[in-house]
């Protein structure tokens, strides 16, 4: 195999790279297609109500995002690799701290930094002004707390 070429597969980041153009991806489909923004949240949170003309739609998405491990396996030939260092306890807080603020901020991350940004939303830019700077202080703290 030619080097440059077995240097382009071995790249350590290639994989997040491969996600993030598909994450991309499904978002500009979702959006042509069925004119809607990939905000994940609003798109699970809308698993749990009453189902309506968008349920099928929304379940084969949420069905991708789970399904996309084995996607993984299937082009890498193994699982992706996951190493947790915290507390259950701190995981639990973070997941109920992200929904509050999902829930406050009108979206998550995927609603407002990949399809609000590229529309030039300026409520998206300010949410992810915000997240950026909470996710900077937030790591800055813990750190000076010794947590991690």
């Amino acid at each position: 195999m030619d080097d440059a070429v077995f240097s382009a597969i071995s790249f350590p980041y290639s994989s997040s790279l491969l996600g993030g153009a598909l994450i991309g991806a499904s978002a500009a489909v979702l959006l042509l297609l069925n004119g809607r923004i990939a905000g994940i949240s609003g798109i699970v949170g809308a698993l749990f109500q009453k189902p309506d003309a968008r349920f099928f739609t929304n379940l084969a998405f949420v069905a991708g995002l789970v399904l996309g491990p084995i996607g993984y396996l299937i082009m890498f030939g193994a699982w992706p690799t996951v190493r947790i260092e915290t507390s259950t306890a701190l995981l639990i807080l973070a997941g109920l701290l992200v929904g509050f603020g999902t829930r406050m901020g009108s979206g998550c991350t995927s609603g407002h930094g990949v399809v609000g940004l590229a529309r030039l939303s300026p409520r998206s830019m300010a949410a992810v002004a915000t997240f950026l700077a909470m996710a900077m202080l937030t790591v800055f703290l813990m750190r000076i707390g010794g947590v991690a």
